[in-house]
């Protein structure tokens, strides 16, 4: 059963709250989980704040299994030192006009 680590969305129109689930990958996205692994609110308190929570624990345990982490989840579980960071997607070529750049 190949398991994903991936954010199942909660809350409600324009407020959105997101769960960090272990999944099979033939669920749908909102159905059913293996395991709730943290959670991650994406609306900044008045502080400027984003609140994610997560269990480093359960996270290494699935990870170790083979479960892969979708782009958000990756990008999330890099900025707490989980997983080494993903590589920018930034194109450095394209910053430069058309009729500026050199044939390589």
């Amino acid at each position: 059963m190949p398991v994903r680590l991936r954010l199942q969305r909660f809350g409600k129109t324009h407020r959105p709250f997101y769960r960090m689930v272990a999944a099979d990958s033939r669920a749908p996205r909102d159905g059913k989980f293996l395991e709730i692994v943290g959670t991650y609110n994406p609306i900044a308190t008045k502080d400027g704040i984003k609140e994610i929570r997560l269990k480093n624990d359960r996270l290494k345990y699935w990870l170790s299994c083979g479960a892969q982490p979708s782009d958000r989840v990756a990008w999330i579980l890099g900025k707490f030192g989980i997983l080494p960071p993903p590589p920018p997607r930034i194109s450095l070529l394209k910053m430069i006009p058309k009729n500026e750049r050199k044939e390589s």
